[in-house]
């Protein structure tokens, strides 16, 4: 049987590590695994796309029967309780927050914010030039009208995802933000609540995205859906993709570790947590150095005693790889496309692939996970070759404007009629004339 490229992968990665915790690898069994993971796809959504293509299917036809359905069984919404929560709930789960974690979500929502505003300026500023007398150009920037932000609530309720959907829709102006999540924490209705979010519903996985994608009674429609999720949601959004605009396809959390003479505890931990968010997490680290390569298996080791899920994580799709130079380690890091890269500030000119970049050792991949302001919704399977991480840019319409005069016409209409004329186009070419002949 033909295997596709997520599935190489993970066969290539499996076989090399399946016995022991990040494995240090050179040579030849090195080139395989880089070779596999270079290839790699998004995740492999195969077996679940039927269940996820019926559900789909259904809310489309039966709305909030089928998404109520849905939701009774899989997140926790009680026989009578409405889909949206009450915005009563939301400020009293603010009012109940401890104050350290309400001071911790202010920080964070603070930085989240501040690099989001950074970001929209210049990127989304209109502007109006003259390319040549009498032909001026321009864009126009509108806001989307409408976003629904998925916020995972599963293995771990994550209301830092809220904030990282949510923030950079506000900041470019979405007038409708719409929230939906399985199981929501007390900290992610605070959150929500603490941004002000209005519509919020307790609902997830693919009857969520459904929702969101085409409308019900109670869940109005949206233009654009974004935020990650388990494979059921990765797989929904991939189905309804031609008829509501997505962000882009995550799957498992992965993370690349370059150092030469880091300290071994930092390195360990970085690895460590982002292995503990899934199983199929992908955590490499590529070193010159033996002795610390060896330095932060045991490290790992140790660390993974009391986290089942990083430890697994770390067997079945960890390595360390030993590499002549941190030039070639680079290298090989552009090859893999990471969602999470960290390695020395010096060698960022390097760099061409990565969702996000950390530099130094004291700039812990976690900062990014929660409150250093860049966004952590990014692009994994080897998506970072293509473009980075959720921004204000996602959340707006950049639209062409151009105006020609009088004197302008004629400045273009000759080359505009040759144009038309190679491509057989009369119709195009009349449209000019017509006009040079009232200039």
């Amino acid at each position: 049987m033909k295997r596709n490229k997520a599935t190489r992968e993970r066969v290539a990665t499996d076989r090399v590590t399946r016995n022991e915790l990040l494995r240090i690898l050179d040579g030849s069994e090195q080139a395989r695994l880089v070779s596999a993971l270079a290839e790699r796809g998004a995740t492999d959504l195969a077996d679940v796309e039927p269940a996820v293509r019926r559900i789909v299917n259904d809310v489309r036809r039966n709305g909030d029967r089928a998404v109520r359905r849905y939701a009774m069984r899989w997140d926790g919404l009680g026989k009578g309780d409405p889909l949206r929560v009450p915005e009563d709930e939301l400020h009293q789960a603010w009012e109940k927050t401890d104050p350290p974690l309400q001071d911790a979500i202010k920080q964070a929502a603070g930085n989240i914010r501040r690099y989001a505003e950074w970001q929209a300026s210049p990127a989304t500023n209109e502007w109006r030039r003259e390319i040549q007398p009498g032909v001026s150009v321009g864009q126009l920037v509108r806001p989307l009208e409408s976003v629904g932000c998925y916020v995972p609530g599963g293995r771990y309720p994550l209301p830092s995802t809220l904030l990282m959907t949510v923030i950079p829709a506000q900041v470019a102006s979405v007038r409708q933000i719409r929230v939906a999540s399985p199981h929501p924490a007390q900290a992610t209705l605070a959150a929500a609540a603490f941004l002000g979010v209005r519509e919020f519903y307790r609902v997830g996985g693919a009857q969520a995205i459904a929702a969101f994608a085409y409308g019900t009674e109670e869940i109005p429609r949206v233009d654009k859906i974004v935020g990650p999720g388990n494979r059921y949601v990765t797989a929904a959004k991939k189905l309804v993709a031609f008829d509501c605009a997505i962000d882009f396809l995550a799957g498992p959390t992965e993370a690349v570790i370059i150092s030469a003479e880091g300290d071994p505890a930092c390195i360990a931990s970085d690895l460590v947590a982002q292995a503990e968010h899934d199983p199929d997490a992908l955590c490499i680290f590529i070193t010159t150095s033996r002795a610390l390569a060896k330095k932060v298996q045991k490290d790992a080791q140790k660390r993974t005693r009391t986290n089942p899920i990083a430890a697994q994580s770390l067997a079945r799709r960890g390595a360390i790889l030993l590499v002549a130079s941190l030039e070639q380690a680079v290298e090989i890091s552009n090859r893999i496309a990471p969602e999470h890269l960290t390695l020395p500030a010096e060698l960022v000119p390097l760099v061409q692939h990565a969702g996000a970049v950390f530099l130094d050792e004291f700039t812990p991949q976690a900062a990014g996970d929660y409150v250093s302001g860049p966004n952590h919704v990014l692009p994994t399977g080897g998506m970072a070759r293509v473009r980075g991480g959720l921004s204000v840019l996602d959340f707006v319409r950049v639209i062409a404007c151009q105006q020609v005069s009088r004197e302008g016409i004629s400045q273009i209409a000759p080359s505009g009629i040759t144009l038309a004329n190679a491509e057989g186009l009369k119709g195009h070419a009349e449209a000019f004339r017509v006009r040079c002949s009232h200039a």
